[in-house]
């Protein structure tokens, strides 16, 4: 061993204690989260304050840095704080008295601060060097009568000062201005309340200590949040008051403002701890990434005088929708209620009686220590009064046993043995001079023993009846209310339940374009008047250089489509999501809407809002280029990702062609680009699902490809629709295709060549139905099939549209504008027959 090592004890191994180190990290991380819990990060129930703003507002109180004084340099008030009560950093003191200061955090600011003290948009405080502040008068009030010794006091950090474990507050401050903590395992996020109603609640609970919370709701209506808004809904702030835990909905206040061309929807308030220019932000990034739809513009016109955020809207927007989804995604935040505070020093979650039975108890303990602090005052003061009165009645005889005595000390046993005085009055008489030996002044003292004789009586009142000290209580808590009490701020709005999009938009139908480039958009069908058969139509759309005409199809905008692809994926689509632009709009980009792989283009669109996804006997029925049928039950289809699933499996060089909605009673019919179409039983072709090929169910000659399918119900009335890419076609009689055997060459239907070109589309139509053609270089024409003449097969047809030289028929949809009056008639006709009976 060393020289150097020094003498150890003999018995130092009987003192080194052996510890499991689980257990020990386990009792110091409780210890820790004890202190954090109680000591830190969450409020005690009764003044609602956390240490930290306990201790900013007695070292204010104590350096007299209150409403009447001038307003201290912040860094002297937190300086005073750090040095004398919260040693814990000034960044975190200085924090706190920001947001004790702050209007937009504080339903009522306990500090008055003067320069920059943060703002809405997040901004931060100047440095402390640089703000100054001085307590706010409504802060006083969680003082007053500190000095009465109404709660209990405990040594400072370093036990050079005493600090109050709880303050005395004459309103119940954590429901006033609420508090939020993360603590250790557990946080707390209590939301601020009208002064006014939490008062009026605190006086019902007092006058009535059987009441209910609903009892209480009353007059508590709900959170009061200093930034205003709206509080959608009541049932949620129910659940909160009557739990201590909940989620509170709330809404910016906004209105629509009329303009010369377009409206604008104007923000004026938000809801509570909202950042404004983060909402801002976000607004323009979802507007940027076409999350957003029918946006302008957007300015921050906010000033001193309140927020204003105008968000203008284009000249075709719908206003209701674009409303809705800034409510969904930006208007809207939910406050989590949580109503934990620390109850005699244990953290626990509480209802609203809870809350205000914990105040209205601190507040009987704080009157009634006052009142005996008064009383005992008052006695000593009367006692000594006693005393100037006796020695008034024998003010010469006093006189002279004051004079004929050696010093004060003998004067004072002196009057003790001659007249009985005690102690204290003979000291006090012993000091008194000359002059308050007048008769006026012996009527003051008079007076005062009248007073504090009526005032000692008072208090023994105050403290011999229950009653009368919940009076005085009640009392001081409407003298809090006259002083500080205004105007609710939060408004309550009816909760309608989830408004989607479709609830906002008319129902109507439209055309819906999409380009080879992915562009898409729709417009109302009734922008394009009927035309007679023909026509050239005019401009759809406005194509880029290069771009062409994909696809075209008639929706009605409620209506919920899946999206057949050429490549065998199917996508589900919302008509009301696809853009609604003029006529001659080149559209928006589909990306943001359908999630179309290069190459990629619809084929054909089915209205799943007509299909029963739990049918057994309901099967979509697919037709491929290379003449290949395929049947698949309609419930694989019932959840469609957004990225899309696949509908068929193709062979290389093959595409989905066409897409019917079947019964399984049906025959089928498929049309070939060359003229030719097969009709056959539907179920020639077994249900496979969605990943099969399918069968074969036309035999193609040469380079002939399939161009649709058609349904046909047994005694269809219906015709067959074709029509050709040079905009010939003709309706035919379902009869005159006489039913086959799958996989054969079919009959003749139309003849095609340089005339007509290849068949586009075809598809069983009613006369009382509208034919929409598009060329691929934009135009589009509508018209009345019953303008279209009925010929046999095996004829050239007449011109549907007079397409211009170098242009072709794109598309090709059928849809019957008297569709939705049938269904409104027939919903009128239910009604009134239930009605009859």
């Amino acid at each position: 061993m060393s020289s150097d090592t020094p003498d150890l004890p003999d018995d130092v191994a009987d003192r080194v204690k052996n510890v499991r180190v689980d257990e020990e990290m386990e009792q110091s991380y409780i210890d820790y989260a004890m202190s954090v819990i109680a000591g830190r990060a969450l409020p005690d129930v009764r003044d609602g304050l956390k240490p930290v703003h306990r201790r900013i507002l007695y070292a204010m109180h104590e350096a007299g840095v209150t409403s009447g004084s001038s307003h201290r340099k912040s860094s002297n008030i937190v300086g005073d704080t750090m040095g004398d009560y919260h040693p814990h950093g000034d960044s975190a003191i200085y924090d706190a008295l920001v947001r004790m200061a702050q209007d937009f955090s504080m339903r009522h600011p306990l500090v008055d601060g003067q320069g920059n003290f943060g703002s809405v948009d997040g901004d931060p405080a100047a440095a402390m060097r640089y703000t100054e502040a001085r307590m706010a008068p409504i802060a006083e009030e969680l003082l007053t009568d500190i000095e009465k010794d109404t709660v209990d006091f405990e040594a400072n950090y370093d036990d050079r000062l005493t600090e109050p474990t709880v303050l005395p507050s004459a309103f119940p401050n954590l429901l006033v201005n609420g508090s939020s903590g993360i603590a250790v395992g557990m946080s707390t996020n209590v939301p601020p309340h009208n002064l006014g109603e939490v008062i009026d609640a605190t006086i019902h609970l007092i006058d009535n200590p059987d009441c209910t919370v609903v009892d209480l709701m009353e007059y508590v209506k709900g959170p009061d949040f200093p930034t205003a808004g709206n509080i959608v809904g009541r049932s949620d702030v129910k659940q909160a008051y009557q739990t201590g835990r909940g989620r509170v909905r709330m809404r910016a206040e906004y209105h629509v403002e009329e303009g010369k061309r377009n409206e604008s929807i104007v923000v004026t308030e938000l809801p509570y701890q909202q950042n404004k220019s983060k909402l801002v932000e976000r607004i323009a990034d979802d507007v940027r990434d076409g999350k957003l739809e029918g946006i302008r513009d957007l300015r921050d016109e906010s000033d001193r005088n309140g927020v204003r955020i105008v968000v203008e809207l284009k000249q075709n927007a719908n206003t209701d929708v674009v409303e809705n989804r800034l409510l969904e995604s930006h208007l809207e935040r939910t406050f989590g209620v949580i109503n934990l505070a620390l109850v005699d020093g244990q953290p626990k979650v509480l209802t609203l009686k809870e809350m205000l039975e914990e105040y209205v108890a601190h507040r009987k303990e704080v009157v009634r220590r006052r009142s005996e602090h008064d009383l005992a005052e008052a006695e000593d003061r009367a006692h000594i009064l006693e005393g100037r009165l006796k020695a008034l009645e024998e003010v010469d005889d006093v006189v002279d046993t004051i004079q004929n005595a050696e010093d004060r000390d003998a004067a004072k046993e002196a009057l003790k043995e001659t007249f009985e005085f005690t102690q204290e009055q003979a000291d006090h008489i012993v000091r008194m001079q000359l002059g308050s030996l007048t008769s006026m002044e012996s009527a003051e003292i008079e007076a005062e023993y009248e007073d504090v004789t009526a005032r000692i009586e008072r208090l023994n009142e105050i403290l011999g009846s229950e009653q009368e000290l919940l009076d005085v209580i009640k009392g001081e808590l409407r003298e809090v209310k006259d002083e500080y009490d205004d105007e609710r701020r939060t408004s309550f709005i009816e909760d309608a339940g989830t408004v989607t999009d479709e609830d906002l938009i008319p129902e109507e139908d439209v055309v819906v374009v999409l380009s080879e480039g992915d562009y898409i958009k729709r417009v109302p069908a009734d922008t394009f008047d009927a035309q007679h058969r023909g026509g050239k139509g005019i401009i759809g759309t406005d194509l880029k250089e290069g771009d062409r005409v994909s696809t075209v199809f008639s929706a009605s905008t409620h209506d919920y489509l899946l999206c057949f692809t050429n490549q065998g994926q199917v996508y589900r689509l919302k008509v009301y999501e696809v853009p609604e632009m003029s006529r001659t709009a080149r559209g928006t980009s589909a990306v943001n809407i359908l999630d179309l792989d290069d190459g990629e283009e619809i084929s054909a669109v089915v209205t799943a809002d007509d299909l029963d996804f739990e049918a057994e006997d309901e099967f979509l029925t697919m037709a491929t280029r290379d003449g290949y049928v395929k049947r698949t039950n309609v419930s694989e289809f019932g959840n469609i990702l957004s990225t899309g699933i696949i509908a068929i499996s193709l062979e290389d060089g093959d595409e989905l062609a066409d897409v019917e909605v079947t019964n399984g009673a049906s025959d089928v019919i498929l049309g070939s680009e060359h003229g030719m179409a097969i009709r056959f039983d539907e179920n020639d072709v077994r249900p496979m699902g969605r990943n099969a090929r399918g069968v074969r169910g036309m035999d193609l000659e040469g380079d002939d490809r399939v161009a649709g399918v058609a349904a046909v119900a047994p005694d269809d009335d219906r015709t067959l629709l074709t029509v050709t890419e040079f905009g010939y076609g003709k309706r035919t009689n379902l009869s005159e295709y006489r039913k086959q055997s799958r996989n054969g060459k079919g009959l003749v239907d139309i003849k095609t060549g340089d005339r007509n070109g290849n068949v586009v589309s075809l598809d069983t139509v009613a006369d009382d139905d509208n034919l929409v053609a598009m060329s691929e270089g934009g135009q589009i024409i509508r018209m009345p099939v019953n303008e279209i003449s009925t010929y046999g097969r095996n004829t050239k047809g007449v011109k549907v549209m007079d397409v211009e030289e170098g242009d072709e028929v794109a598309a090709v949809s059928v849809y019957n504008p008297n569709a939705g009056d049938d269904e409104d008639e027939a919903e009128e006709e239910t009604e009134a027959e239930e009605a009859d009976e």
